[in-house]
């Protein structure tokens, strides 16, 4: 469903992204891990259509992101890095806009906006404009957005960070019912312990490299868990020198 084919992004002489290769199948959470930097957004931005590569492609249900960036892009829904909300609308006509994109019918957007919102805690404050959003609400918001067309591939940045548990709990909840009726989920993630109890494979980039790709099936037969496995690739600092501390 998702295919990497030595996807590589350089700006100038710096190379952000180098030589990727991965398969994730139909209906995988597949989690993609890494620390600030290392690649992750750059990686999902040319996967979505929003970078060019700079060499290798990749292919999102068998369509080339070189080639067929149009078409993959009814067949996604993307929360990305910097949500691309407009202030100057409302969550209640971002939904609206939205469903028109795509071709969806007034009542058919209606329905599907009122549903998502109610399960998001968010039809309350449905006719808030953005600019007066909390960043939660934001992110609800682009969520949504993300699955009013049901994609059949569904791209997140990030989708629990500055969420409350009870819809960070809703969200992954849905994600295990998109993922077994065969929707593919591709999310980036620092919060170790939810991926781990989400995800069914997942990979680390580090500098732009694939450091280790694995099934979280086979994290646990091993007796470790994904942090003991993360932090054997992402260097990380030693608490040390704070004798002043205490």
């Amino acid at each position: 469903m998702v295919e990497l084919r030595g996807l590589t992004r350089k700006f100038g002489e710096f190379v952000a992204v180098n030589d990727l290769r991965l398969q994730v199948s139909q209906g995988t959470i597949f989690g993609f891990l890494g620390p600030n930097g290392a690649g992750k957004s750059t990686t999902v931005k040319m996967l979505t259509g929003i970078l060019k590569p700079s060499a290798g492609d990749a292919l999102i249900d068998g369509l080339s992101i070189q080639t067929s960036p149009l078409e993959i892009k009814q067949k996604i829904g993307v929360l990305p890095e910097d949500l691309a909300l407009f202030d100057s609308l409302t969550i209640w006509e971002h939904l609206k806009m939205c469903g028109a994109i795509y071709g969806l019918s007034n009542s058919e957007t209606e329905t599907r906006a009122e549903q998502l919102l109610n399960y998001l805690d968010l039809w309350t404050d449905r006719h808030t404009f953005v600019e007066q959003s909390s960043y939660g609400m934001k992110k609800k918001c682009a969520l949504a957005m993300a699955l009013i067309h049901n994609p059949k591939v569904l791209f997140l940045d990030e989708p629990f960070e500055g969420i409350d548990p009870v819809t960070s709990r809703n969200i992954k909840d849905l994600l295990v019912v998109m993922s077994n009726k065969g929707v593919t989920v591709f999310l980036t993630s620092h919060i170790l312990e939810v991926v781990e109890r989400l995800v069914h494979s997942f990979a680390v980039i580090v500098r732009g490299e694939l450091a280790c790709c694995q099934t979280m099936e086979e994290i646990l037969a091993s007796g470790r868990t994904l942090e003991d496995l993360y932090f054997q690739y992402v260097e990380r600092r030693q608490v040390e020198g704070f004798e002043w501390i205490g």
